[in-house]
């Protein structure tokens, strides 16, 4: 929005509020304004984004001036809140005991552009996106612009399902901050499960647009209209998806939750209590974003693998992106989260004793793959896993152009790569392997050197390949060089240079050294480019 539209909307306020605010309001300190605060009583307050609180004037405010605002805009619905025709602004009441009103809280509405060009990668891939974060942090602005994106940019049919007319405005016309996507407007809070499901069936939506998911009802309509195959962008009460999975209210939007009991070999294998919790169902969205604050999000590119990550209390790290940085495939190295489990051990055998049940993978309950191949393709060989790293198989596979995939249906598979150590626990599946004669491979540790080699033997890699084999040849050893040098780290040492690698084996030195919760950094030029790594988190990459 212009400063010169800002400034129009502002004074569309600022004529419903007593004399004795508006002459303490100046536009040029209202660029971070939040809202303006009225409560009998009391001083007037403006509140601005960094917490900072104006006070105008010394006049305690009273019954007449709060009478005198809501003499000059509409009712109030039923969830106390009204608006201004033609603005985003949104005037919310405190009531007493007896109905009365006594305070007024007016939030100022703008249109700020920008803020969604990190995630406009996201927005474009036609999945369902649930945004999460505290009151103030920019939800709705973010809903807003989207809209126009999805409507404007991609030509696509977009219903705007606006409770409080916060997305698009008070009034009949929509403000144009949301472009030719439509609105239906919810005449009281209630009833916005059933508006969201008559804008599916009389509107034929491609794209439905919801604030503020707040009940279990309206969680059900959610999952109905994702099941009908129409992209949902919302938002939801919670700070954060760990917190909206211990909601029983809302925890369906990711699945829902439910306890089950494990087998005593299952229990073994994942080594935990035989009572533990899973997710219920696919969730409703499949991507849930965390609005950290206005200029940071963090990102869940899969809701399924995070919420079963979470639940099983396995490491997850999502994507944090910067507003004023714009993303295509993926983020920089130096923006990655670190994992959010505590006390991880300091020692690389325990560590990976940790990380080592997360790959655990054979759970017909659970299915991490990445995007799979086009199933034209002839002559791709299928793999089951079992106790084995699914992400570095996947990672193994996709960026070495390996003719192959991950399924976690045994009956599909053309070969089978096993944990050596975890033989006895899944005798029933080794068995199940050799009745349908599947060969079988066996990796030692779930580490990349060593399931590289095994992919290798087990795809029949021979030395007619010889870019490929030497690459592997070239990984192994840099990886165990690293390995070697965070055994270094972890014993005391401040810092250990590698020798020289190219852009491809350094990465994989990266991961390495990000899954034992240490930092590294390419250093050096040219053919001298290589890592130095270091102990600790905040080390700057």
């Amino acid at each position: 929005m212009s400063s010169l539209q800002f400034q129009n909307d502002l004074d569309r306020l600022t004529e419903v509020l007593p004399d004795k605010v508006r002459r303490y309001i100046s536009y040029e300190k209202m660029d971070d304004v939040i809202e303006i605060v009225l409560d009998i009583g009391r001083t007037p307050e403006i509140r601005h984004a960094g917490g900072k609180i104006e006070y105008l004037g010394d006049e305690f405010v009273t019954e007449d001036d709060i009478n005198y605002i809501t003499s000059r805009i509409q009712e109030f619905t039923s969830d106390n809140r009204s608006g201004i025709p033609g603005t985003l602004h949104r005037i919310s009441a405190i009531r007493n005991r007896q109905g009365k009103i006594i305070g007024l809280t007016c939030r100022i509405g703008r249109v700020v552009t920008g803020t969604i060009a990190c995630i406009k990668d996201i927005c474009m891939m036609n999945k369902s996106i649930l945004f999460l974060g505290r009151p103030g942090v920019g939800k709705t602005t973010k809903l807003r612009e989207i809209s126009r994106l999805v409507a404007d940019e991609l030509g696509k049919r977009v219903v705007i399902v606006d409770t409080s007319n916060e997305i698009a405005g008070d009034g009949d016309t929509p403000h144009p901050a949301i472009g030719h996507a439509r609105r239906m407007q919810v005449t009281q809070p209630e009833f916005q499960k059933d508006i969201m499901i008559e804008a599916v069936e009389n509107h034929t939506p491609e794209v439905i647009v919801v604030d503020e998911i707040g009940t279990e009802a309206e969680a059900q309509a959610a999952r109905t209209i994702a099941e009908r195959g129409v992209m949902l962008i919302a938002t939801a009460h919670g700070n954060s998806l760990e917190n909206l999975i211990k909601n029983p209210t809302l925890s369906d939007l990711v699945g829902g939750i439910q306890s089950v009991t494990l087998g005593d070999d299952e229990a073994k294998r994942r080594a935990s209590q035989k009572t533990v919790l899973e997710r219920e169902k696919q969730p409703t969205f499949d991507v849930v974003i965390e609005i950290l604050d206005r200029n940071t999000l963090a990102v869940y590119k899969n809701t399924a693998e995070a919420v079963d990550y979470i639940l099983r209390g396995w490491p997850i790290r999502p994507e944090i992106r910067k507003v004023d940085k714009t993303y295509d495939t993926e983020i920089p190295e130096q923006d990655k989260h670190e994992p959010t489990i505590s006390d991880i051990p300091k020692e690389i055998n325990k560590l990976e004793q940790k990380i080592q049940p997360e790959h655990n993978t054979d759970s017909l309950k659970f299915s991490f793959s990445r995007q799979k191949y086009v199933d034209e393709v002839k002559g791709i060989k299928k793999i089951y896993l079992y106790a084995v790293s699914r992400t570095i198989v996947e990672k193994v596979i996709e960026r070495l152009d390996l003719n192959a995939e991950i399924t976690r249906n045994l009956e599909d598979a053309d070969i089978v790569i096993a944990h050596k150590n975890f033989i006895k626990g899944g005798a029933k599946v080794l068995s199940t392997a050799n009745d349908y004669r599947l060969q079988i491979f066996y990796v030692k540790t779930n580490s990349m050197a060593q399931i590289q080699k095994v992919l290798k033997e087990a795809l029949q890699i021979t030395e007619a390949s010889e870019t490929l084999c030497g690459y592997y040849d070239d990984a192994e050893r840099a990886l165990d060089e690293a390995k070697a040098a965070i055994n270094k780290i972890l014993a005391g040492a401040e810092h250990v240079e590698l020798t020289p690698q190219n852009q491809h084996i350094r990465k994989l030195q990266h991961e390495l050294v990000e899954q034992h919760n240490l930092s590294s950094k390419s250093v050096g030029e040219g053919s001298n480019r290589h890592l130095r790594i270091v102990g600790g988190k905040d080390y700057n990459n």
